[in-house]
């Protein structure tokens, strides 16, 4: 296994460190949190860097690459939405669309092909990063206001319309990914 296919894996349990110091208390916990979620998406980032870069693109990377981005942003999504920061049927739409692209790439590695993620794709990812890092930016923001100062209700009440807003294009961009890997792939899709 070559070094950017084990920083693909690292990334998914680095899924797990995350999802334990989320849901800890305190300052230290959101912060570690918020510090593990930067690694794990950087991660992300120096895989496809160093595949491409020193030519070890694989089978296992193109499959497993956007597998352990979705690992990833799903927790956070989930996290979000038991912290109630963030409705459920917008990580339903997430997780949905996530299901329908890997369930078409699994069928087509069946078939001996492989389709890889596309620019839309890539983009939708960003965007859901971008979220999740103001989130938990928020989270944190929000630790160090309890612990060190006042929390003021009206902040709270700013930060999650800001956050609903965000979500909603990110959501739109989710659905537009999902479409356009639909149409970019459809005459490999029509031959299986």
């Amino acid at each position: 296994m070559n070094i950017a296919n084990r920083l693909t894996c690292l990334r998914i349990m680095l899924t797990f460190v995350f999802m334990f110091f989320l849901f800890c208390h305190g300052l230290w916990a959101k912060s570690l949190a918020l510090l593990v979620f930067i690694f794990a998406a950087l991660s992300d980032f120096f895989d496809g860097w160093i595949a491409h870069k020193k030519n070890m693109v694989t089978d296992f990377g193109k499959l497993m690459d956007p597998i352990a981005d979705k690992i990833l942003v799903i927790a956070a999504f989930a996290a979000f939405v038991q912290m109630q920061l963030i409705e459920a049927w917008m990580v339903v739409i997430i997780i949905a669309r996530e299901i329908l692209i890997t369930s078409l790439r699994l069928f087509a590695l069946n078939k001996g092909k492989v389709l890889s993620a596309t620019k839309a794709g890539k983009h939708k990812t960003v965007s859901q990063m971008a979220v999740i890092f103001l989130i938990l930016g928020f989270i944190v923001l929000k630790e160090v206001m309890l612990t060190f100062y006042t929390w003021n209700p009206a902040w709270e009440k700013l930060f999650r319309e800001g956050i609903y807003i965000l979500m909603l294009v990110t959501i739109a961009l989710t659905l537009y990914s999902g479409l356009s890997y639909l149409w970019d792939n459809r005459k490999i899709i029509a031959k299986l």
